[in-house]
């Protein structure tokens, strides 16, 4: 049976917190981030900083790790979604389990304002974004400093 913990200040200990890195990044893939960037993530989302925060979610089950998720607060609320969904992976073994449609729905319930991801094209994961009621408003676009020097 599935069990969802949300962390909301710190991991018990650096070895749970590294688990959960290490989760996101094998389970993400090609869509994932170099570890120390997931870990910056869950940094910022347990930072009781001001302007920061958010929340890490991790379900379990009898095997270990089965999803995670991280979501940060923006501290831009009223022109800028409330929280930006950085990660969520689910095991790739299990997938199409329903676990990532519960886990999306724990954290849309655990916010407080309005929600933001990013996905690319071809994610898979988009048709789940968009049965939950995600809309493609815009189309990000960036520019990085060290490829116009």
């Amino acid at each position: 049976m599935l069990e969802i913990e949300k962390i909301e200040q710190k991991f018990e200990n650096d070895l749970d917190r590294k688990k959960v890195v290490d989760f996101l990044f094998k389970h993400l893939g090609k869509f994932g981030d170099p570890k120390d960037q997931i870990d910056m993530s869950i940094e910022y989302a347990l930072s009781s900083d001001v302007g920061r925060g958010g929340f890490v979610l991790v379900g379990r089950d009898e095997s270990g790790i089965v999803g995670a998720v991280v979501m940060n607060k923006t501290g831009m609320s009223g022109y800028i979604p409330d929280y930006l969904l950085v990660y969520i992976a689910v095991d790739g073994n299990r997938r199409g389990k329903g676990i990532g449609g519960k886990l999306m729905k724990e954290a849309l319930d655990s916010c407080k304002g309005d929600v933001a991801l990013h996905v690319e094209y071809e994610n898979p994961a988009k048709r789940l974004y968009e049965r939950l009621g995600f809309s493609s408003k815009y189309a990000e676009m960036r520019w990085y400093r060290s490829e116009q020097q």
